[in-house]
């Protein structure tokens, strides 16, 4: 499919290149100085896991990006392999709008150490990590305690990643041009444990609290699925807005209760 695509642009009179995404480890390794310095979009072909990380690894070089999905259940591949070539005239035609989707970045605080600020396009997600037991999560924000889960973890999602694991846990679906942060607990242990929703400008900060004697709980933070932190009793983990928005080119009319209409059928 990327050769048909490359073939056609450039029967358009554009020119395309490719580059893998995916080294022999399965690590994401796109770099700015493989992207051609006249490229004015990325296509990502692949599913919307390929199109998340796509898009944070190009976010700082500020290049819109549209996505071919390939996998078996899109919401943010809007194209498919039949739709394409269309897609390519429109995009030729300059008939797109361009959407702003919010990202969130995080930092964590190990020893009083501060490690390095990593992005997600999708969620930032707290999950126990080793033997099958709750963990203790104080949850503060703008530096005021709001409450302590008792969970499985937590997810911390964009409006964008609001369809993805936040949903399954039951938090909210959101219109991904919103801008807000979502918290959602993973198998809360408490009665009213409920989806948050704060305001984007807000800072959110996760500590690893106490529950056994020994203190040798462990937790795993994970960005978009990718680049794991391990945590211990003390140390934390600071989210907040990140400074940067993930450029999506829009081709198809559809809005997003119709696009969420269809692909929820599936489920059905």
């Amino acid at each position: 499919m990327t050769k048909n695509i490359i073939s056609y642009i450039e029967r358009k009179g554009g020119t395309a290149s490719y580059t893998v995404s995916v080294d022999s480890r399965g690590s994401y390794t796109v770099q700015r100085a493989k992207i051609p310095e006249e490229t004015e979009c990325i296509i990502v072909v692949g599913g919307d896991g390929t199109f998340i990380r796509a898009a944070r690894d190009i976010v700082a070089f500020g290049m819109p990006l549209v996505g071919v999905n390939l996998g078996k259940l899109g919401y943010l591949c809007e194209l498919e392999e039949s739709t394409i070539e269309n897609a390519i005239d429109e995009l030729f035609a300059d008939h797109y709008l361009l959407e702003e989707r919010m990202m969130l970045a995080g930092y964590a605080l190990k020893r009083r150490e501060r490690t390095e600020e990593i992005t997600a396009m999708n969620d930032i997600v707290i999950h126990r990590s080793g033997a099958l037991q709750i963990v203790n999560l104080n949850v503060y924000v703008n530096g005021e305690y709001l409450y302590s889960f008792r969970a499985d973890g937590i997810i911390l999602a964009t409006p964008t990643g609001s369809t993805g694991y936040s949903m399954s846990a039951g938090g909210p679906i959101v219109d991904p041009k919103a801008k807000m942060l979502l918290m959602t607990p993973i198998n809360s242990h408490t009665l009213n444990s409920r989806s948050i929703v704060i305001s984007p400008q807000d800072e959110v900060e996760v500590e690893i609290g106490c529950r056994r004697s020994e203190k040798d709980e462990q937790v795993e933070v994970s960005f978009d699925g990718d680049n794991n932190i391990r945590l211990e009793v003390g140390d934390c983990i600071v989210v907040h807005k990140a400074q940067v928005s993930a450029r999506v080119l829009k081709i198809s009319k559809k809005s997003f209760l119709e696009i969420l209409r269809k692909k929820m059928q599936v489920y059905t």
